[in-house]
């Protein structure tokens, strides 16, 4: 199976358009992806299929929804194996692309990932919580985006930390996302953000019902967030 022709067949009606040397990078981005995974737990998914219309189409319809800058700076909140910042790195080399995760082995895939690639990005290995206490990271980035699985509540005090004034924190979520963002309101708002849109669509060939949920940052965050994992954990706002 092709996988330059089924990703440019999954994302034929999507806004951004992805020529030879985009679909080459993520041929190359795939076979890593599975060479790695045997020896690390980077995916479920590994079949050519799954992984083109799960893991790249789902994070290209980022752009579906989302209006980017030139040179905007996006950090991928616990980025996993690169999805979807990569994937947006991939389609739009200009972005200024910050990966931050808690395990130095996933970023060690992602590093030789962008070597093979010829791609740039800045390489963080924090967790979620520390990083965004550091004045390096804090409210820096026009864009913070995360494919994780924590309700929406949980991930915003993870995540609008380090967006700046101005900017917004994109959710990319599973189907219950609507009702997350009804429970999430009062922490979005305590964080100083706001819900601006919530976009529901299916994948191609009906491969599952996803929403990204786009939050603007309209005051800067309270120092006191985010607070500890332990206390999110037991104490989500």
């Amino acid at each position: 199976m092709d996988i330059k022709a089924v990703l440019k067949t999954a994302t034929q009606d999507y806004k951004i358009e992805l020529d030879d040397a985009k679909l080459i990078k993520f041929e190359k981005y795939f076979n890593l992806l599975v060479e790695w995974n045997e020896k690390m737990n980077l995916t479920a998914i590994t079949d050519v299929y799954g992984v083109v219309v799960k893991h790249f189409a789902d994070s290209l319809t980022f752009f579906n929804y989302i209006d980017v800058p030139n040179n905007a700076s996006i950090i991928d909140v616990g980025t996993g194996a690169g999805f979807p910042g990569v994937v947006l790195k991939i389609a739009r080399p200009d972005i200024k692309l910050t990966l931050l995760d808690s395990l130095n082995k996933r970023l060690n895939f992602l590093d030789v990932v962008l070597e093979n690639l010829g791609l740039e990005a800045n390489l963080v290995h924090s967790r979620a919580e520390e990083g965004a206490k550091n004045a390096k990271y804090r409210e820096k980035y026009d864009f913070a985006v995360s494919r994780a699985v924590a309700r929406l509540n949980v991930l915003g005090e993870y995540c609008l930390p380090y967006v700046k004034l101005g900017g917004r924190f994109v959710a990319l979520k599973g189907p219950d996302a609507e009702n997350e963002v009804i429970s999430a309101k009062s922490a979005i708002a305590q964080l100083g953000g706001k819900v601006s849109s919530i976009n529901n669509f299916n994948l191609p060939n009906d491969a599952g019902n996803r929403v990204i949920v786009c939050v603007d940052k309209i005051k800067s965050t309270p120092k006191q967030f985010p607070r500890t994992s332990q206390k999110i954990k037991n104490n989500p706002l």
